[in-house]
């Protein structure tokens, strides 16, 4: 098949012109264009906040749920592009309210995770008061990804997300406080399965034509939304009332050790949510089709249905194809469960936000008593995190230096590392971190006189000049090791370093699931951090041998992992990030003699 590849652009600025297109259409929202962050122009602040966001190109999702009953504010990247930390940053800043709570919902992908995470640790590092009021719950929702092949970075988050943005919301409209929203979500979340199937890729605007398309009689199973191939191609196409059929039992199917994500029981006492979703190039014509055609199918599979809502919810920009999302509703005997009725309350609920589909509303839709409403609460005074100083300022500061200094010299040796085991940019972003540090030490940012405030500063460096996934990376480690820091002593001994770098290893794991032996930069980070109450020595000497020790492994995570292993293991090349951490806690050591 030809992919469509032709758009209606006025500017590169696409994202931008379609953002303000959205404010045109709906007056109650207003945008921040620097930070592309869609939020309601008059927050009822004293209800919880709720915030999303991802890469564009979703359309309607995410900015398009922006509205009384659903969110309070989406922050929007480029296309299929994560936003940046500070976009999102920006976005908690427009939502703080009166109950000094929000509650971040990002898919389940790599930058989305990682920079809502840093957004949400650097808040938490700067208003440690208020750490304890902003939640994050990332969503997975794919069951095309078997458990084996998954089982590090999880389900990817596709439409399903959208039922949680709407019960979560409603909740919140109504007056919910932020553990009962985030109970909520997190149970919707967890009840999910989505699956999804195309008959083409989509185009990205500004980009060339790619040669993977299918062929005229093929489809793709498990296509991901931002044009990642499936896990199986099927030809010739199947009429609908064989293909759904068999897209539904990849979602219910209790058998399937990969795939067995949701505990369906399929004793005819199951019900269910449906959403059947285009995918963004899909005729309205075909979409009914589908939907009889999975109403069919699950009443043949004695499936109740409670709800049906179908549309344009989560796209893969004009992907022709769609996705079918079921949430399993509770059962009496389910402990610890929120009412069925409830989360139906909750999907009826009315909103304004102009990307929600209209669906039907059946009974007992309000006949449930609701929360009640909250009233406004004392707002939480901003603080600061105090002062912590070195015990030898002196020595701090020239062992920064000296790992800044190491960083930068070691740039060639990482980079060849890198060229091999990676995209070749690792040592260029350690080396732009490195030097960000050293501009801040010399501006007094970065100083033995103020060890939180360095944290925080080298965090924001990290984010800045460093950028992508190692930056997040290390900006999230270091605002956690800020936080860690943050106590009633006021020097920074031994136990008091101890305890914080063991925080901001469990915090950094909240954010990664690399765990030594992975062949990243974790592998050094963790020996050091487990053998530091031994004495900086026996920890320089365990992180240099776990760098040491990636050269043998096989990559399970990060960017190792898309390089082919048999060219790794010939030449023994160590894992650059692994080798950056290793190289900066050499220098503190040397630098602190």
């Amino acid at each position: 098949m030809v992919v469509q590849s032709k758009h209606f652009v006025s500017s590169p600025s696409l994202v931008t012109d379609s953002l303000q297109g959205l404010c045109v259409l709906n007056p109650n929202i207003s945008l921040d264009v620097a930070n592309k962050v869609v939020h309601i122009a008059n927050q009822n602040r004293a209800r919880v906040a709720l915030l999303c966001g991802g890469g564009s190109g979703h359309e309607p999702s995410h900015a398009g749920f922006v509205g009384e009953g659903i969110l309070t504010a989406a922050v929007c990247g480029s296309v299929f592009a994560s936003p940046n930390s500070s976009q999102v940053r920006r976005a908690i800043d427009l939502i703080d309210n009166d109950k000094g709570c929000a509650r971040l919902v990002p898919k389940n992908y790599t930058g989305d995770v990682l920079n809502f995470g840093l957004a949400k640790e650097q808040y938490s590092a700067t208003h440690p008061d208020k750490a304890g009021s902003v939640k994050f719950l990332v969503v997975g929702d794919d069951v095309a990804v078997g458990r084996t092949q998954g089982h590090i970075v999880g389900r990817r988050g596709l439409a399903g997300v959208c039922l949680v943005y709407k019960v979560a919301g409603a909740l919140a409209t109504l007056g919910g406080s932020l553990d009962e929203v985030y109970e909520v979500a997190q149970y919707v979340s967890s009840r999910l399965g989505t699956i999804g199937v195309g008959l083409e890729h989509c185009h990205v605007p500004g980009t060339s034509v790619q040669d993977n398309h299918l062929r005229a009689d093929e489809i793709e199973i498990g296509l991901g939304i931002h044009n990642e191939s499936g896990n199986s191609r099927i030809s010739p196409i199947p009429p609908l009332n064989k293909l759904v059929p068999d897209l539904l039992q990849l979602i219910t199917s209790t058998t399937d050790p990969e795939r067995a994500f949701v505990p369906f029981r399929n004793d005819g006492n199951d019900e269910v949510v449906l959403l059947v979703n285009n995918l963004g190039g899909l005729s309205e014509l075909e979409l009914g089709a589908i939907v009889n055609e999975t109403k069919r199918a699950l009443d043949h599979q004695r499936i109740k249905v409670r709800r049906v809502l179908a549309g344009t919810f989560m796209t893969s920009l004009n992907m022709p194809g769609f996705s079918l999302t079921l949430l399993l509703l509770p059962r009496p005997d389910d402990k610890n469960a929120p009412p069925v009725d409830l989360l139906l309350v909750l999907l009826d609920d009315k909103t304004d936000a102009p990307g929600w589909r209209w669906s039907p509303k059946t009974e007992p839709a309000r006949t449930l008593r609701t929360p009640e409403r909250l009233t406004a609460s004392t707002p939480l005074a901003t603080s600061d995190a105090g002062k912590l100083r070195a015990s030898n300022v002196a020595s701090f500061n020239t062992s920064v230096e000296h790992s800044c200094r190491a960083l930068i010299a070691a740039e060639p040796e990482i980079t060849k590392m890198d060229s091999i085991a990676g995209d070749g940019d690792c040592g260029l972003t350690l080396k732009d971190g490195a030097n960000g540090v050293l501009k801040a030490l010399e501006e007094g940012k970065v100083t033995g006189e103020d060890v939180i405030g360095s944290m925080i500063a080298v965090s924001k460096v990290a984010e800045e000049a460093m950028g992508g996934t190692s930056g997040a990376l290390y900006s999230i480690f270091f605002s956690a090791l800020a936080q860690g820091l943050s106590g009633p002593s006021t020097v920074a001994t031994s136990d008091v370093w101890s305890g914080a770098l063991n925080s901001a290893q469990d915090r950094l794991y909240t954010y990664t699931r690399a765990r030594p032996p992975s062949r990243t930069l974790v592998d050094p980070l963790a020996a050091f951090i487990e053998t530091f109450p031994s004495g900086l020595e026996v920890a320089v000497k365990a992180a240099r041998e776990a760098a040491e020790k990636t050269r043998d492994l096989e990559a399970q995570v990060g960017r190792s992992a898309y390089v082919e292993g048999g060219r790794l293991k010939a030449e023994r090349v160590p894992d650059p990030g692994a080798w950056g951490v290793k190289v900066v806690i050499d220098a503190l050591f040397a630098g602190s003699k």
